[in-house]
């Protein structure tokens, strides 16, 4: 039955024509493979995606996947701000109105963001050129990832006279400054408005005037099934944990690195990985110095999505102490591969764990908490791992599945009108 629905989807998508355009801030980066998972599973349903990044044409990429999505994006700024004058001259005299209509709106977010009115006239100037690559291509549908910069610049691009647009709001950043975002007035301009938890909708119920609450839709990340095809791994039977994540304050490594410090204290044998790198990676290697855990305790940097699903595989469970969320793509990958995991209540984590059952859950902030959970992990039998593994890839691919997820998106823009403004 599913697969009969996605190639009907697929071919309605195909038959009427829709072209989806899709807008990040940065493109292709190794945070953000959930983005290029969803844009190839909206391409096997039969839709047409151009991408489209601000920056990210020079970034260094690890994963061969993301080298070749680079050969397909165009970059807004890649010729430097000179490039972007003569689109803003077209756009000017070509419609005067709508002009003034998008610089009055870019005045008005800057007059009340963190950052200063010269940025938000940059977003209308590259709104402005990728007006003009959107119409040459016939693009009937844009789409932003992340309610920051991408989702304004798609707003100025509508008020241009450009396709309808949505955005996928991702946390925790948007929901720290809503006001400084206007994320209201985004979704108050957009067709729809994409969450990826019941709690990111939430959050947007709270910025988004109530007459715009229809528009919100919740639509998960996703997993391909290659990622998690074959039998599972057995849970090996070596005391080691693994963190995937960027090295930064809402992650809680510092956090974590304390808490591995108790068990050491306790005499309790573990390896702890922090796979990723970050602006913390400074600080997170002095404490690990500090407290004597560098035969405990390692760094990887930067990796690809095979390596992390290596690392993954050779830990008994994956950890994350996370101060701040949306939904991490990390925990539905390690409960993909089945193992259990070990998380904070925030945000939309509990929508998907359910403490005892997929691994533990502990209140954000705790080290003690956090520590005796790591115990509990660290001394429990492979096989009631095992177990609580099994339960989480069945919990995981129940919910995030990135065929049925793109499917959603897939009708959600082949139902929106394209209409100049």
């Amino acid at each position: 039955m599913r697969a009969t629905v996605r190639t009907t989807v697929a071919m309605t998508a195909a038959s009427s024509g829709v072209i989806v355009a899709y807008l990040v801030n940065q493109y292709p980066k190794v945070s953000h493979s959930f983005i290029r998972r969803e844009i190839l599973a909206l391409e096997r349903r039969g839709l047409k995606v151009l991408r489209f990044a601000v920056r990210g044409w020079n970034e260094p990429v690890v994963d061969p996947a993301d080298r070749r999505e680079r050969e397909v994006t165009r970059y807004l700024m890649q010729r430097g701000l000179g490039a972007l004058v003569a689109p803003v001259l077209r756009v000017l005299f070509a419609s005067p109105r709508r002009f003034g209509r998008a610089l009055a709106a870019a005045w008005h977010l800057g007059r009340r963001a963190d950052r200063s009115l010269p940025y938000h006239l940059v977003y209308l100037a590259q709104a402005c050129r990728l007006l003009e690559w959107l119409r040459a291509e016939r693009v009937t549908h844009l789409h932003a990832h992340f309610g920051t910069n991408p989702a304004e610049v798609a707003m100025l691009v509508r008020l241009l006279g450009g396709p309808a647009y949505s955005f996928t709001v991702h946390g925790p950043e948007e929901f720290d400054k809503p006001e400084f975002l206007g994320l209201g007035e985004k979704v108050r301009h957009a067709a729809f408005a994409v969450a990826v938890s019941s709690y990111g909708r939430s959050q947007l119920f709270r910025w988004a005037g109530f007459e715009s609450w229809s528009k919100v839709k919740v639509v998960h990340c996703g997993l391909d099934a290659a990622f998690h095809a074959g039998a599972l791994t057995p849970v090996p039977p070596v005391p080691r944990l693994v963190c995937v994540g960027r090295l930064c304050e809402q992650k809680g490594q510092m956090l974590l690195v304390e808490a591995a410090h108790r068990l050491k204290a306790r005499d309790i044998p573990f390896e702890l990985v922090l796979a990723g790198d970050g602006e913390m990676r400074a600080e997170i290697e002095q404490a690990i110095g500090r407290f004597g855990l560098q035969q405990q305790v390692r760094i990887t940097g930067w990796i690809s999505g095979d390596q992390v699903r290596t690392e993954i595989l050779g830990s008994r469970a994956l950890v994350l102490a996370s101060f701040a969320e949306g939904l991490p793509v990390a925990l539905m990958e390690a409960m993909a591969l089945g193992r259990p995991v070990l998380t904070t209540f925030v945000a939309g984590i509990p929508e998907l764990v359910l403490d005892r059952e997929h691994g533990w859950l502990v209140p954000a902030g705790d080290v003690e908490a956090l520590a005796g959970a790591l115990e509990a992990c660290l001394t429990t039998a492979p096989d009631v791992l095992a177990t609580m593994g099994r339960a989480a890839q069945k919990r995981v691919l129940a919910r995030h599945d990135i065929d049925v997820e793109a499917g959603k998106l897939a009708l959600l823009f082949g139902a929106t009108p394209s209409l100049a403004v």
